[in-house]
């Protein structure tokens, strides 16, 4: 398995669509990388149109962090 990669701005985007159940396929897939023993890469893209890397998360703890700073924003 290799790292699952998640673009912030399509996580941005769900969240003004109010998309959870796509939101949480997003994070069911970035746990079983994780727990398989991969990590999660966030990237974001410039304005080149390349992704640029800025965060990892390697813990199942830091991905929940996460998962529930994006539900902070759906209602």
């Amino acid at each position: 398995m290799k790292a699952y990669v998640i673009d912030v701005s399509k996580i941005e985007e769900l969240q003004n669509l109010n998309d959870k159940d796509e939101l949480e396929n997003i994070f069911y897939r970035a746990n079983s990388t994780i727990v398989n023993g991969e990590k999660v890469v966030l990237v974001r893209k410039n304005k080149n149109g390349a992704s640029e890397k800025f965060d990892v998360i390697t813990t199942q703890e830091d991905l929940e962090q996460f998962r529930k700073q994006v539900f902070k924003y759906i209602h």
